[in-house]
């Protein structure tokens, strides 16, 4: 039985926020993070990793979280990073322990939430909402794949919570 629920989307979506929120109301699950999972482990921030390790020893790592936490068991809100759910080990991983919610933004409201933040590898360079628009067109079909999909413009963290316990 899929008792875990996956949150997955575009970096900026609010999957960690939405994760943590959702943890209050389903107090019998645990959050996982599996970038801060990442950060925990190698006790290095994820940019750190990209900088001196690069893009392909990141993916590795994140699919050994994902690996472990799909098998770790139920109850879990499993929140991913935003290229996670790209490699099909890890989208049959999470598709097989738990239903699957894409937290769609736009681009402009990605840019938005996320301008002011420093930590994000893929957008060191030429951040904007062409790049975030970019990069969305590619991983979207991937995504689409999530057995539901909740618009999160303009919308507070409760809300997107009650639209998550409805499904």
């Amino acid at each position: 039985m899929k008792t875990n629920i996956v949150l997955i989307g575009m970096m900026g979506s609010g999957k960690t926020t939405i994760g943590k929120e959702l943890v209050k109301t389903l107090s019998d699950y645990e959050c996982v993070d599996i970038d801060l999972e990442i950060e925990n482990s190698t006790q290095k921030k994820i940019s750190e990793i990209f900088l001196k390790h690069g893009e392909q020893f990141f993916r590795m790592l994140e699919t050994e979280k994902i690996r472990k936490f799909c098998s770790n068991g139920q109850k879990q809100i499993i929140s991913t990073g935003g290229g996670a759910f790209e490699s099909e080990e890890n989208r049959k991983n999470l598709v097989s322990s738990g239903i699957v919610i894409y937290l769609k933004a736009s681009p402009q409201e990605i840019f938005n939430r996320i301008k002011n933040e420093t930590h994000r590898p893929l957008l060191k360079k030429d951040f904007s909402v062409e790049k975030i628009s970019n990069i969305m067109k590619i991983r979207e079909p991937n995504y689409k794949k999530a057995d539901f999909i909740i618009e999160t413009d303009e919308k507070t963290p409760q809300n997107i919570v009650n639209e998550i316990l409805e499904v």
